[in-house]
């Protein structure tokens, strides 16, 4: 499955797996599903395990006529972004957070669902912003507004320049969230090290200096393509200017205030 769709899933799923946020509880075997490239049911079983990720992974594939969720089309779509997410409607967008968050969230569904209405997207960066503050995903048993940026930060699919190398190590200059009181915005730029392997092993090979990269995490997740990285800013943006003025109810602010 060399960076065929399941490879793509893993390097982005594995991160917050091997947090315990999210995914099978055997991370060290998910991880070595995607190092060996092997796609069998017991693989599948793991990535239906991610109750965040799959059920977008079968919204996006079911909505524009793709038979398998894995399709790395429909991974990078819902990871990085690209044009399949403008083939989801809002209608369809809309009923499948209902069946998921209805019942979870309570009174707080309809705050949840104002994401939906204004255009919210089955983009990963939509999943964190808009979902997130409703779901007790920032650690509501960790209050904090620190806490609570740090996952929205962490959690995001940021993008990066890698400008130096050392061994397992990567160091990309990159711009984390920051919260001005009002507003979600991007900080300027500085530098942050990440993993790229682990003992020498990784599933990002040959990277060099200046290539563009993506992270979850602390984890470099795949090299970036000028597309790709163009993607992943747009949707990214999209669902940052939601949150800071596009909704009545914006569950960061709640979050960080």
């Amino acid at each position: 499955m060399a960076d065929g769709g399941p490879t793509l899933f893993v390097r982005y799923a594995f991160p917050p797996n091997s947090h315990g946020y999210c995914g099978p509880g055997d991370s060290a075997g998910f991880l070595g599903y995607g190092l060996a490239g092997v796609v069998d049911p017991g693989f599948r079983q793991m990535a239906q395990a991610f109750a965040g990720a799959w059920p977008y992974l079968e919204l996006i594939a079911g909505a524009t006529d793709i038979e398998d969720p894995l399709d790395r089309r429909v991974v990078e779509a819902y990871w990085v972004g690209n044009r399949l997410l403008d083939g989801v409607g809002v209608t369809t967008m809309g009923n499948s957070i209902e069946d998921r968050f209805r019942f979870r969230t309570g009174p707080r569904f309809s705050n949840l669902a104002e994401g939906v209405q204004a255009g919210g997207l089955p983009h990963h960066s939509f999943h964190v912003f808009c979902i997130y503050p409703w779901t007790g995903l920032l650690g509501e048993d960790r209050p904090g507004a620190d806490h609570a940026l740090t996952v929205l930060d962490r959690c995001r699919i940021r993008w990066g320049r890698v400008v130096a190398l050392h061994g397992d190590q990567a160091v990309v200059e990159s711009r984390a969230l920051t919260w001005t009181g009002r507003h979600l915005v991007l900080a300027e730029p500085a530098q942050e090290n990440v993993v790229r392997a682990v003992g020498g092993v990784g599933m990002v090979p040959d990277l060099a200096v200046g290539d563009w990269v993506s992270m979850h995490w602390e984890w470099v997740c795949d090299r970036l393509d000028a597309r790709q990285l163009t993607s992943l800013k747009h949707y990214t943006n999209v669902h940052l200017e939601m949150v800071n003025g596009g909704l009545e109810h914006s569950g960061p602010a709640l979050a960080l205030s």
